[in-house]
This record gives C-alpha cells, structure tokens and sequence, in this order.
C-alpha cells in the first residue's frame, strides 16, 4: 500500500522504516565489535601485568619475612609466605590489592580539603601542571611561528631549544627554585615554571613540522592570489598544524605534569603529589608512594583524555577526522 501515490510505504506498512534500521542495525554492531575487540586485549593486558606484579611481590617481600622467622627460629610454609608477603605494613613492593585499598582510604573516604586526601594533593599538582603547560604551549607556538618565518630563529633558537633539553630536570629544578625564591616568588609560580620548561619543547617542534607541511604548490597558489605572510599562516599553515599540535600537546601534558611533581621534591612541600611521594619516602611508606604514582598516573591519563576529545572535535569540524 502506498502514500499518496509516491510509490513509497505508508507509514504504519509492513517494512516501513527497515532500510533506516538496518544501516543503524550494522552501525551499532561494527562500534561494538570494535569496542570489543580494544577491550579484550586490554583486559588481557591488564590481567598479565596484575599477575606479574603479584609474583614480584611475593618475590621481592619474601625475604623480610624469612628473617623474621629466623630471628625467631621457626619455620615458614609457603602458604603463610605468600599470605604475609601479601599483608606486611611497609613492604618493598606492595601488592596490588593493597595500594587500591589506599586509593580507596585517601581518595574516597577523605574529605578533598584533608591533607590525607590525594584529591587535595592531586588539584595542588594540577594547578601548576595546567598553569606550566599553557605558558609553555603559548611560548612554544610563538617560537615555532618565528622559526618558520624568520631564518635568523631558525638558525638560533632551535638549536638553543634542542640544547635545553640536554640539561636533566633535576639539576635544573632545584636551580628554578632558589632563583624564584631569592626574588620573593613561592608556590605556584616557581613549578608552573618548571612545567612549562618542560613542555614547550614538545609544541615547538610539533608546531614547525606542522606549519611545515603545506606542499610547495599549495604556497604558490597562495602567493599567486596575493595573499600576505599572515594570511599564509592563518589561512594555511595554521589548519595544516593542528594535527601536529595535538599531537605534540598530548605528550607536553604528561611532560607538565612530571616537571610540577618534580618541582614538588626539592622544596620540602607538604602539599602536592609530590610531597607525598616525599614524605613516603622519609617514612618508608611504600603503599603511600604506589598509591601517589597512581594517581598522578590517572592524572596524566585524563589530560591526554581531554586533550584527545578537543582534537577529534577540532579536526571532525575541519573535516580532517571521522
């Protein structure tokens, strides 16, 4: 039966509307066998480090209770080796099932404002990674943009760029410190400063191989139409870059989020992921340390996360993504 004499089903017919569902149909189960087929390796993945991670564990903890039997002159089975191995209070390498449990006590069973809290320390070290990797992101796309435009930079300042990064962070973040503090600025500055050292290397170097990328006729076409240097740039060597810069951005990020950590270490701070992985060091608190590491671990995933949403947003509304 048909509707007004198009030729088409009316609406209430039988297969009215199939041939919608049945690409929707195909649709959703490719996107859930691709789902499936990233998730099960992970998980596999996952799984094989668990184990591993417990067998080190027992490995690297047993020796403590061994000597401890010793000294008591008793002897160990190896069940009650493992289940000790799995339970000390400060061992070499806590078990998995241990530094969840601190996750869980100093993440979700602490208000965010208590300085047991790894939520609290966590927005500490985001504060200067975030604050680092915007001065850093800018300064790095201002110099790539010199650098491409002026053959004086490209002669000086890379070189110089590429030479920074010889210089290990930790010789040089103690130096950042006491210079920022002999000139009166504390806290957040002096590791934003950090961060960004770390940072704007990556950008620079992203930011040039972009801005690089237009081929020789797509240059012509536009200097035949009369178009100006900033037009170049902004009309085409800008879009051609952001691929690139997304990229660069995702490891500059994580680079950020290391520098605030370590610029966390040489002041003796008592808030931040990094003060935490000190204080668990002077006390020997092993699950303490795991636990920060993980965080910060997390921390960095989210960054590159966000980081990654904005590009496919980006590039799908440039039409360079699907």
């Amino acid at each position: 039966m048909s509707d007004g004499g198009t030729g088409a089903p009316a609406v209430g017919a039988p297969g009215a509307g199939v041939g919608r569902s049945i690409p929707a149909a195909r649709w959703l189960r490719r996107r859930g066998n691709d789902a499936a087929g990233v998730a099960v390796p992970v998980l596999v993945v996952c799984a094989a480090l668990l184990a591993v991670w417990y067998l080190a564990a027992i490995w690297m903890n047993a020796q403590w209770t061994l000597d401890q039997a010793a000294r008591a002159d008793r002897t160990v089975g190896a069940m009650a080796l493992v289940a000790d191995t799995m339970a000390q209070d400060r061992p070499v390498l806590p078990a998995p099932h241990q530094v969840a449990a601190e996750i869980g006590d100093t993440v979700f069973a602490q208000p965010v404002t208590s300085r047991r809290s790894l939520v609290f320390h966590a927005w500490i070290t985001l504060s200067a990674t975030l604050t680092g990797f915007v001065i850093g992101a800018a300064l790095g796309a201002a110099l790539a943009i010199g650098i491409v435009h002026n053959r004086a930079m490209d002669l000086s300042v890379m070189p110089w760029a590429i030479a920074s990064q010889t210089i290990p962070i930790l010789a040089i973040a103690p130096m950042i410190i006491v210079v920022m503090n002999a000139l009166g600025v504390q806290g957040l500055l002096p590791k934003a400063i950090i961060s960004a050292y770390l940072s704007f290397f990556p950008v620079v170097v992203g930011m040039v191989a972009g801005l690089r990328s237009p081929e020789g006729g797509q240059l012509d076409l536009l200097r035949t139409y009369g178009a100006s240097a900033a037009q170049v740039l902004w009309k085409l060597r800008l879009p051609a870059s952001l691929p690139y810069l997304f990229i660069s951005l995702k490891i500059a990020v994580a680079a950020a989020l290391v520098g605030a950590i370590v610029g966390e270490l040489p002041t003796g701070a008592v808030r931040g992921l990094g003060a935490r992985l000190l204080s668990g060091s002077y006390y020997g608190q092993t699950v303490q340390i795991w636990a920060a590491l993980i965080v910060a671990a997390v921390c960095a995933a989210g960054l590159v996360a966000i980081i990654a949403a904005v590009q496919r947003a980006v590039l799908r509304r440039m039409g360079l993504d699907r």
